[in-house]
């Protein structure tokens, strides 16, 4: 939500005045998706869409905006995470420095959307051209990802999809939820 408080403050003097700047820090999992990661990915795909929205809806009155979408950055968040995400972010991590320098580029040039790592570009042109084909190469990440983060003893909530006999879905030792039809 602070993103949105962060519109509401902000963003009435800019239109007032005709001029302004919104950079919105999301992340790639805001166009992509970051697996094993349902809340962040849901809150990074928010603050895209608040960006998108208010950039479509606000976009001629002299305010600009930009939305910032890096991947893996060599953070203390990243250093904590653990897990075959971990490992596939940290192979292409970036500085924090690197993130702002492309962020200030960004800017320079009014891009809305500033991808400081230039795969993420592709990943989501592959997404948009075919989303079938994206959504079953992401299935196939997952389980590669499972099946590592089993090995090395890390539980996931993504495994708790394994069906129990009764065609329930088992969440949690003793706990079940209906299976979407």
């Amino acid at each position: 939500m602070s993103h949105v408080y962060g519109l509401r403050a902000a963003l009435p003097s800019m239109i007032e005045r005709g001029e302004g700047y919104v950079l919105h820090t999301a992340s790639a999992a805001g166009l992509l998706t970051n697996l094993g990661a349902a809340p962040y990915t849901v809150t990074k795909h928010a603050v895209v869409a608040l960006a998108e929205w208010a950039a479509i809806t606000y976009g001629d009155s002299g305010v600009k905006f930009s939305c910032l979408c890096p991947m893996g950055v060599k953070t203390d968040m990243l250093e904590a995470a653990q897990g075959g995400i971990a490992q596939m972010l940290g192979t292409t991590a970036i500085e924090p420095s690197a993130v702002a320098e492309a962020a200030v580029a960004g800017i320079e040039a009014e891009e809305f959307l500033i991808l400081p790592h230039p795969e993420v570009a592709e990943m989501f042109a592959r997404k948009a051209a075919d989303f079938e084909k994206w959504m079953n190469g992401m299935r196939r990440l997952q389980s590669v990802i499972d099946d590592g983060d089993e090995a090395a003893g890390i539980e996931r909530p993504s495994r708790a999809h394994r069906k129990t006999s009764d065609s329930r879905t088992e969440t949690k030792p003793g706990r079940t939820r209906q299976e979407p039809r």
